[in-house]
């Protein structure tokens, strides 16, 4: 590609501009992840509180030029393990996949005033959610955190044999690394090592 392309794609980059959500977002909110597959889709209402009482450790992206959510991210602090962040979903829009919205995502929320006492992170994944294994596993290599995984809800003992198997991902965090993470992703080889375990 030519350096005038470079250029060119860069100018089309769309301005977006990272936020704690507003209870008018609920419905957008449900709406993309509608449309993010193989996302598991909540009601309305989920995400409505989500936006309204979880809006401290929840975040929106939103495109400048329209005004459209086109990412966003839900979690929350353990109830037993306030230093230890539960990332539920992460959703980004077909129209900015690629851009790493996803990263920036969840760098400005580790960057939250309300996750400053976060030294770790969890979240679950399926086997064969490649994009997921390959986010979350940048995140830990980036910030210098030990990643571990275990089969944990089970397709046949706990979902009835409906849904796959849900391996809990953990992420420590290594103690004074730096939380700066926009630009500084490491690219990652496909983690899928030790995930074949999707007995019930």
């Amino acid at each position: 590609m030519a350096s005038t392309d470079i250029k060119l794609v860069r100018k089309r980059s769309p301005e977006i501009v990272y936020r704690p959500p507003r209870k008018e977002d609920g419905a957008d909110v449900w709406r993309l992840i509608q449309s993010c597959e193989p996302l598991d889709e909540n009601s309305l209402y989920c995400n409505l509180l989500q936006c309204d009482h979880f809006g401290d450790t929840c975040i929106a992206a939103e495109r400048t030029s329209d005004g459209a959510l086109v990412g966003w991210v839900s979690a929350y602090l353990l109830p037993d393990e306030d230093n230890t962040l539960f990332v539920w979903q992460v959703a980004v829009d077909q129209s900015v996949q690629g851009m790493g919205v996803g990263k920036k995502l969840l760098a400005a929320l580790l960057d939250r005033e309300a996750c400053e006492n976060v030294q770790a992170l969890k979240t679950t994944i399926t086997s064969d959610n490649k994009a997921s294994w390959g986010l979350f596993s940048s995140l830990a290599r980036f910030r210098g955190g030990e990643l571990s995984h275990e089969p944990y809800f089970r397709k046949d003992a706990h979902f009835d044999g409906k849904h796959a198997t849900e391996h809990m991902v953990t992420i420590e965090f290594a103690e004074g690394a730096s939380s700066d993470m926009r630009g500084n992703w490491v690219s990652l080889r496909s983690a899928d090592e030790a995930r074949s375990d999707d007995a019930a």
